[in-house]
């Protein structure tokens, strides 16, 4: 993951941390029963500065934690120490009772000499092991950006996909460390997690000096990946003092809407985050059901200069689209560029109706990848194309009606609400999926590339 917050500030309150581990002011603590293979062992340190709501120029609020669930610091701590999301007494409770029969199982394991008998002891433990672990992932809610309680079985859709994240999901420092600060009314400044080696001494550890430079992480791709994005409110894949770039999701609005209830948007979610950002930092937007990259700006300066890239039409942008049948059967070729003429639709907004002498221009080149089946919601099946679109306008709706009007394709993309089908429980397939422009300060080309989940 790409760390969320600049690292600076709270990297030098970790380093604090250390100096004070290092001279004994500060220990680290292993509160759970103590294990021979886990006397030598790490940890992260994690630290979130932030601030109140009402703070004074200024004012800092330290949020420190380590991973796991396991440990904890004592003693001269420069801040205010993060406990588990769930505890280990918890966590316990829930694998208590399922335990005794995975051991059994475990000892029946060892003891089996026939493969075939061995492998059905083996499915059965490792059932019982996920029934265990459901009932632990039931017990993880996060307090989010938004304010609203969300439980970690439901921001991984488990009741989708039937599948268990990693153990221990949502003990890294960061779902810690931010769950506390929303769940405090904390605005996040700076964020910074290195590790620490140590070697246990009964319940104290000693901390061992490998002798290099402190490094600085990134929240982790395998376990934070999972859950941040939905904590955040957003899946920031790059971020600067001047400009921000992220995955939007299906089903959010790039800018606000009218009324209260478009409120809810990236640029509004960006704002909240950052809350230093500039007022209008949107610079260009997707559809609410196209998902994809998205760069905003942070200052007043890049803005302009983005926009300005957009409108010189110096940004390059590429889309990926799953089309609802086979292109090939109505002779579209494998690739080409088309020009279409579209106004909106008076009488039916938001469509857009092709109008050759009223219409603007929306030019679009496409490369057609391969023929795939595509799975409904309902689990039937269908021939579908998957097309590259570039488009070289940026006009409403223009590759939802290069692929549906019939003077395009004449198929539309999947989930299309507006010119085509949506079935319950499916989305457009619809995904911006490269981006490359200057940076507005550096002037580095900067190329982002974010595969689609489809």
């Amino acid at each position: 993951m790409f760390p969320p917050f600049e690292q600076e500030r709270a990297a030098g309150v970790v380093l604090d941390i250390l100096q004070k581990l290092g001279s004994g002011s500060i220990t680290l603590i292993r509160d759970s029963k103590p294990s021979d293979e886990r006397n030598n062992s790490l940890v992260m340190l994690g630290v979130l500065v932030c601030k109140k709501t009402d703070a004074k120029e200024g004012e800092f609020v330290n949020l420190i934690t380590v991973s796991g669930i396991s440990c904890s610091l004592k003693g001269e701590i420069p801040g205010i120490f993060v406990e588990p999301v769930v505890s280990n007494g918890q966590i316990l409770k829930a694998l208590e009772e399922n335990d005794l029969e995975i051991h059994e199982l475990t000892d029946k394991i060892k003891k089996e000499v026939l493969p075939q008998k061995q492998a059905e002891l083996k499915k059965q433990r490792e059932k019982l092991c996920d029934a265990s672990l459901l009932k632990v992932f039931d017990k993880y809610s996060f307090c989010c950006a938004d304010k609203k309680e969300r439980k970690l079985l439901d921001i991984i859709d488990y009741q989708k996909t039937k599948k268990l994240p990693p153990t221990g999901t949502g003990d890294c420092c960061a779902p810690k460390l931010l769950n506390y600060a929303f769940k405090n009314s904390l605005v996040p400044l700076s964020m910074a997690e290195t590790k620490i080696h140590f070697v246990l001494n009964g319940k104290t550890a000693q901390i061992e000096h490998t002798g290099k430079k402190t490094e600085f992480y990134p929240p982790c791709d395998s376990r934070c990946s999972l859950i941040l994005p939905a904590i955040l409110g957003l899946e920031i894949l790059y971020r600067d003092s001047d400009i921000i770039v992220v995955n939007k999701q299906s089903g959010v609005l790039s800018v606000p809407g009218r009324g209260p209830e478009k409120q809810d948007c990236i640029v509004n979610r960006v704002k909240k985050l950052f809350p230093d950002c500039i007022e209008q930092p949107s610079v260009h937007r997707l559809d609410m059901e196209t998902s994809g990259l998205l760069v905003l700006a942070f200052t007043k300066e890049a803005h302009r200069e983005l926009n300005r890239q957009f409108e010189a039409r110096e940004v390059q942008k590429k889309y990926i689209a799953l089309i609802d049948g086979i292109l090939a059967k109505k002779g579209i070729e494998k690739s080409g560029t088309m020009e279409l003429f579209f106004r909106l639709d008076i009488e039916n907004r938001p469509h857009q109706i092709w109008d050759r002498e009223n219409g603007k221009s929306a030019v679009t080149q496409w490369q057609i990848e391969n023929v795939e089946y595509y799975t409904a919601p309902d689990k039937s099946r269908r021939p579908a194309t998957r097309v590259t679109f570039i488009p070289h306008t940026g006009r409403t709706h223009q590759l939802r009606l290069a692929a549906a009007d019939s003077h395009g394709f004449g198929l539309p993309i999947i989930g299309d609400t507006l010119y085509g089908h949506c079935e319950k429980g499916e989305r457009l397939l619809l995904h911006a999926s490269e981006l490359s422009f200057t940076h507005p300060r550096t002037k580095q080309k900067m190329d982002f590339l974010c595969p689609p989940e489809f």
